[in-house]
C-alpha cells in the first residue's frame, strides 16, 4: 500500500510539472521577425525611461508602453535607439536590477511583434559620463572589467533575438583624454562580444561625443563586415542646444538663425559664421569618407534641437538634416521620441508637428 501511494503521489507530481511547463509555454508568446538582415534607415531615441531619468517603480513602467511603439512602427519609423544606463539596469556589485531587465524584454518583444529594429545603447557608466569632468572609466583598470562584464551580461540576456532585429552599441559617447585610450577599450568589447556572438551587428563611434569631427580617429575592426559606423551631430550649436541648461548658452539671450549667420545683430566672430546644407555636409565630410572608404553602414545615432526657441530656423534646419541623409544614405535616429524638449511628441504622447512628419520621412505636410 505504502509502493502504490508512492506510484500515485509520484504520477499526480509529475501531471502537475507538465501542466506548469504548458502553462509557462502558453505564456510565452513568440513574434516571428519579418527581416533576415539588420538594415536600418529611420529611427528615433527611447531616452529618458531607462536612461537619464529618476522615474521608477509604476511611472517608469507607464512611461513607455507597447502603444508608444506601435505609434513608432505606425508612423514610418523602422527602428529605435534603446539607451539603458548602468545605475538602472544594474546594482553596484553588478548584480541585475531584475525589474529593468523586464521593461527591457517587454519592449524588445513590443519591437519584435511589431517589426521594428532595435540598437541596445549603454549609455552611461557610473565611471563614465560624457558631460562629467571626472571619468573612472579611463583611469581605472577595474571599472574597464566591469564594463566589459556589463555586456557579456547584456550578451547572455540578448544573443536569442534575431541577429536581424537587435545590434549592439558598446557606448555612448566616449571621451577619453586619449582618443587609443576609447580605441583599445573598444576594441576589447567588440572583441569579447565576437567570442560570444560572431554575427552581431555593433555600433561604433569616435572618441569626444562621437563627434564627426574626431571620425578620423576611430579604429575600425579589419575584415569585421558586422560593423555599423555611428556619429552625433548638433551643428551649430547655437541653434540645437540654445538655453540648454547644462551648457555655456544657458544664459544666452542673442538671436538665432539659420541658414545664414548663426547669431544675427553681433559683431563677434563666432557669431558670424554662415551655417547652412553645404556647410553641414562639409562638417559631416570624415564619417562620410570613412564609411565610403571601408564599404560599412553610416549611422546618425543622435541629432536634435532644444525646444522650439526659433520655429522657423529649427523647420529648415531638420529638412536640411534629413535632405543630406537621403542623400549620402545614412540611417538616423533623432534625439528624441518623447520630451517636451528634443521630443517628437510630448510628454503627453501628442505629436508636435511638423519635426514628426520631417523625421519620420514624410515631410513637412
Amino acid at each position: 500500500m505504502k509502493h502504490l501511494s508512492k506510484f500515485l503521489f509520484t504520477v499526480l507530481l509529475t501531471c502537475i510539472l507538465i501542466s506548469a511547463c504548458q502553462s509557462r509555454k502558453a505564456e510565452k508568446t513568440s513574434y516571428k521577425f519579418p527581416f533576415t538582415t539588420f538594415e536600418i534607415k529611420r529611427g528615433t531615441n527611447i531616452a529618458h525611461w531607462l536612461s537619464q531619468s529618476d522615474r521608477r517603480g509604476e511611472e517608469r513602467a507607464k512611461f513607455i508602453t507597447e502603444k508608444d511603439i506601435a505609434f513608432i512602427d505606425s508612423v514610418g519609423f523602422d527602428h529605435i535607439r534603446l539607451p539603458i544606463d548602468e545605475v538602472q539596469m544594474w546594482d553596484e556589485t553588478g548584480k541585475r536590477n531584475d525589474t529593468a531587465f523586464a521593461l527591457l524584454n517587454n519592449c524588445l518583444d513590443w519591437c519584435q511583434k511589431a517589426g521594428l529594429r532595435v540598437v541596445v545603447d549603454l549609455h552611461i557608466l557610473r565611471s563614465h559620463h560624457f558631460n562629467e569632468q571626472v571619468k573612472p572609466l579611463w583611469t581605472v583598470p577595474a571599472e574597464q572589467d566591469k564594463f566589459i562584464a556589463f555586456w557579456k551580461d547584456l550578451s547572455d540576456f540578448l544573443h536569442n533575438r534575431p541577429l536581424a532585429m537587435v545590434a549592439y552599441e558598446p557606448m555612448n559617447e566616449p571621451v577619453a583624454d586619449d582618443p587609443e585610450q576609447w580605441n583599445v577599450l573598444l576594441t576589447r568589447a567588440i572583441d569579447s562580444i565576437r567570442k560570444r556572438e560572431p554575427a552581431r551587428v555593433i555600433v561604433i563611434g569616435s572618441n569626444r561625443w562621437q563627434s564627426a569631427s574626431t571620425f578620423d580617429q576611430l579604429r575600425v575592426p579589419q575584415g569585421d563586415t558586422n560593423i555599423i559606423l555611428s556619429y552625433h551631430f548638433y551643428e551649430p550649436f547655437f541653434l540645437t542646444h540654445y538655453q540648454a541648461g547644462w551648457t555655456n548658452l544657458k544664459d544666452f539671450k542673442g538671436e538665432v538663425n539659420y541658414p545664414g549667420q548663426i547669431v544675427l545683430n553681433s559683431n563677434l566672430p563666432e557669431h558670424q559664421k554662415v551655417y547652412n546644407r553645404d556647410t553641414l555636409i562639409k562638417m559631416m565630410e570624415k564619417p562620410l569618407r570613412l564609411a565610403s572608404t571601408l564599404k560599412l553602414p553610416l549611422y546618425c545615432g543622435e541629432f536634435g534641437i532644444y525646444r522650439n526657441f526659433f520655429p522657423a530656423a529649427k523647420l529648415d534646419w531638420y529638412k536640411d538634416m534629413i535632405s543630406i541623409f537621403e542623400q549620402y544614405h545614412v540611417a538616423y535616429a533623432n534625439w528624441n521620441y518623447k520630451s517636451g524638449a528634443f521630443g517628437l511628441v510630448g510628454d503627453d504622447g501628442k505629436p508636435i508637428q511638423p519635426y514628426l512628419s520631417i523625421v519620420a520621412g514624410k515631410g513637412s505636410d
